[in-house]
């Protein structure tokens, strides 16, 4: 699924939830759109990474393992982002003074 669908299908169902935990509304959506695009970055679902191989011609196999340094860093910033949102709310809250 692409990021647009499933922003307007999985919103308005976790927004609700999210904001009854105590979760910014900001801060989720960052978090959600992050997760999406490493979503659409790797493999099972992968459409970024099968378009661009199929336009490369070149075979996911050989691809994805110069790929896996880049997949951590994503896995890594996406759990620094969810463990310290100050991080991800500091340039949303300089904009909103």
């Amino acid at each position: 699924m692409d990021i647009t669908p499933a922003i307007l299908i999985f919103t308005p169902i976790f927004l609700p939830i999210a904001q009854h935990l105590g979760i910014d509304p900001i801060h989720f959506g960052i978090i959600m759109v992050f997760n999406l695009t490493i979503g659409l970055c790797t493999p099972p679902v992968g459409t970024i990474l099968f378009v661009g191989c199929s336009i490369g011609k070149v075979s996911i196999d050989r691809a994805i393992k110069p790929l896996l340094p880049m997949f951590l860093a994503l896995f890594v910033v996406m759990a620094i982002i969810c463990y310290f949102p100050q991080l991800s709310l500091m340039l949303p809250g300089l904009f909103s003074t």
